[in-house]
């Protein structure tokens, strides 16, 4: 039988940091502060990259919007903040979303609103109409679609094989107050042209046209002195 030598030391305690703290917790803290020393940095670059390219993205945005509305403002002269100058409007169905208002001294111009088909061929068209304080439209274009290539998205000027005379220019001028079954091509009755084989995609862009203009038109004095969109930086 053997007895425990009163001089061995007993058995030493759990590693630990100088302070007392564990080794598993000491491993912990330096992982945690690894990952903040490697995301403070990081953060800070997202910031500083946001920072620098925000005004520049914000300015393209905006520059690309200001070429589609004076697409559909042709010849009309004006002098205030297009971008600025906005409100939202709800014709009841949500066929109207922003309306830009041009003035010229503060006296009113133009509207130009968004609104859009919803039974194209490929889906929803996405629109873009100004009307003038005569009741006459200015001009129509297409802001997005899902439209057949090569058979449906002539409503798109830059894709319309006609360039002298594009498909979606015969809106210009066109009077809102006609009567809504004017508004319809020419196949069912109305006053616009389609080509053959496109039936669906023309019928579908006169009626929206026809029908917000019409709405735009009869609230024209309301959109005018309707307060301004409250602006996202």
């Amino acid at each position: 039988m053997t007895f425990p030598d009163p001089a061995l030391p007993e058995s030493p305690p759990p590693p630990s940091t100088p302070t007392g703290l564990p080794l598993a917790l000491r491993r912990a803290l330096v992982s945690a502060f690894s990952l903040f020393a490697f995301t403070l940095p990081f953060t800070a670059l997202m910031a500083f990259t946001y920072e620098v390219t925000h005004d520049r993205i914000k300015a393209a945005e905006n520059q690309k919007k200001m070429s589609l509305i004076e697409e559909v403002l042709p010849n009309l002269d004006y002098d205030n903040d297009l971008l600025s100058d906005v409100t939202e409007a709800e014709d009841g169905e949500g066929r109207v979303g922003n309306v830009w208002r041009a003035r010229k001294g503060g006296a009113p111009v133009a509207l130009v609103f968004e609104t859009f088909a919803p039974d194209g061929y490929g889906g929803r068209i996405d629109l873009i109409v100004s009307l003038d304080t005569e009741g006459r439209i200015g001009g129509v274009r297409v802001t997005a679609h899902k439209e057949t290539p090569g058979l449906g998205d002539y409503i798109d000027p830059g894709k319309d094989r006609n360039k002298e005379k594009p498909w979606i220019g015969q809106f210009t001028g066109a009077n809102p107050s006609m009567p809504a079954a004017r508004w319809e091509v020419k196949k069912d009755g109305g006053d616009f042209d389609y080509p053959a084989g496109a039936t669906v995609s023309a019928r579908a862009v006169t009626r929206a046209v026809g029908r917000a203009a019409a709405w735009v038109d009869a609230h024209h004095e309301t959109l005018f002195t309707a307060p301004p969109k409250e602006q996202k930086d």
